[in-house]
């Protein structure tokens, strides 16, 4: 397949890119600043810009089949980048008649089978204290989606770790066979399985260790 891949400089950005070439697949990333990319490979189409630029983005994703989004929130980036790229990502598969869409959040942001327990609430009000804004953001992208008519999925994590992955990893929903944490490899290795995977089509499974 093709796929567009927006946030591949990330820690958990690099990892899904290095998964989809790994399978075979090509891609297609969007980047501000493409010397960050620790990955080269000729089935690997690199356009520079920023993710709220539309036509930056729909040149990202002409010809491709589906979309994930691993970008969010980064120093000196705008308090509602993720609401405003999903949204311009949104559009633009629409125009261009992609359908499938697969991005990331945390915890925070609740499914309705998630049965969350004390821990998991406490966290949720330490975020809005901390970091609200981020948080409002993940929300802002979540509403995107809802209204978008697209076949999206937001795979959730709790904490994210360095630990190299081991393919066991538990999906569930907050507080319902889940942990505290997470490898970003075993992370990655669950959303690249997304794309093909329609089980959690409007969804937001959790994965964890």
């Amino acid at each position: 397949m093709t796929i567009a891949l927006f946030g591949a400089t990330g820690r958990t950005g690099r990892r899904v890119l290095e998964r989809l070439l790994d399978a075979g697949h090509e891609v297609r990333v969007l980047v501000r600043t493409p010397s960050k990319l620790q990955r080269s490979d000729a089935r690997l189409a690199v356009i520079q810009g920023d993710v709220t630029d539309p036509g930056a983005v729909a040149e990202t994703i002409a010809g491709t089949e589906a979309v994930v989004s691993v970008f969010g929130q980064v120093k000196g980036s705008s308090r509602t980048v993720q609401a405003e790229g999903t949204r311009t990502i949104v559009e633009a598969m629409k125009r261009l008649g992609v359908r499938r869409l697969v991005t990331l959040s945390g915890g925070g942001l609740r499914d309705s089978h998630d049965r969350p327990k004390a821990a998991d609430k406490i966290i949720v009000v330490l975020l809005k204290l901390l970091s609200g804004h981020v948080l409002a953001d993940a929300q802002g992208h979540l509403e995107v989606l809802k209204a978008s008519g697209l076949e999206w999925t937001v795979v959730r994590g709790p904490r994210l770790t360095e630990k190299p992955g081991t393919g066991n990893y538990r999906v569930g929903w907050v507080g319902v066979d889940a942990g505290t944490q997470v490898s970003r490899d075993d992370l990655a290795t669950f959303i690249v399985t997304q794309i093909d995977d329609r089980s959690f089509v409007h969804a937001m499974p959790f994965v964890s260790q």
